[in-house]
């Protein structure tokens, strides 16, 4: 049984069921030499640091109603960092109509919903190949709550959050509720697709690929930025510094890096 935003079904004690949003971006680079590398991973390393990630974290809190219990965070050496955010359950005020419906979610905003056994992580990852100077940063981010408010009315903040050349997302609702009469409900919320809940100003901006498994309820979808400007990926320096050839042979290891990122597979030998 699925709900529409017009039906609300009494449930039998707490809501069980558990969604879960996986939001892994990746952000590539072109360092030339080994000391453009070193500078680019230590340009990320401050830019996405334990503070800023726990303030994306405190505000997706915010944004899907949870009452933060506990925040553990860690930097690494030699780079990447990790947070963990742990919510726990309050009284439920108001659950708006729209918390039901397929539409992206809010910039931070005011807090709707209390959450109970939920948690919020964050893990960043960059990283560089050892010879062709492209250098990448990865952050996934897991959202996993219980209750009627979905974790994807988060996903456009998220978003919103890092400057993204690629985006992977997945979604999956687990487990079952049951209403008064003991009937089981394996998913309380209509979806057809991730891109439901992504801005029109987004979706415009990238190609975007569903894989999703209805009847299991998980929802994919990989997102590759359109607009390719060298001078995006090139760090400390433009293009107009570099020869017509030289131009060439980066946009295609950048392009091909991206491609192997999107399709999951290795194109270059």
């Amino acid at each position: 049984m699925t709900l529409t935003p017009q039906q609300r079904v009494e449930l039998h004690e707490f809501n069980n069921l558990t969604k879960s949003l996986s939001f892994n971006m990746y952000d590539i680079c072109y360092t030339k030499t080994k000391e453009e590398r070193q500078a680019y991973i230590e340009y990320i390393d401050e830019q996405y640091n334990s503070d800023r990630l726990t303030h994306i974290l405190m505000a997706v809190s915010d944004i899907i109603g949870a009452h933060v219990l506990n925040v553990a965070k860690q930097d690494y050496v030699p780079q990447g960092a990790s947070v963990t955010v742990l919510v726990s359950e309050g009284p439920v005020v108001e659950v708006p109509t729209e918390s039901f419906e397929e539409s992206p979610g809010p910039l931070p905003d005011n807090v709707v919903l209390q959450l109970d056994k939920s948690h919020i992580t964050v893990h960043t990852y960059p990283e560089y190949h050892p010879d062709e100077g492209i250098s990448t940063f990865r952050a996934d981010i897991d959202v996993s709550t219980c209750g009627e408010i979905s974790p994807l009315k988060a996903l456009n903040y998220l978003i919103h959050s890092f400057d993204t050349d690629i985006m992977t997302i997945d979604y999956r609702v687990r487990g079952f509720t049951r209403d008064v009469n003991g009937h089981k409900l394996f998913i309380d919320h209509e979806i057809s697709s991730i891109q439901n809940y992504i801005p029109d100003e987004v979706i415009d901006a990238y190609h975007m690929i569903d894989v999703n498994v209805y009847q299991e309820h998980i929802f994919h979808t990989k997102c590759k930025l359109k607009e390719f400007d060298l001078n995006n990926y090139l760090f400390g320096y433009t293009k107009d510094k570099l020869s017509p050839q030289e131009q060439a042979e980066i946009t295609e290891l950048l392009k091909t890096e991206m491609d192997e990122i999107f399709y999951g597979r290795n194109i270059s030998s």
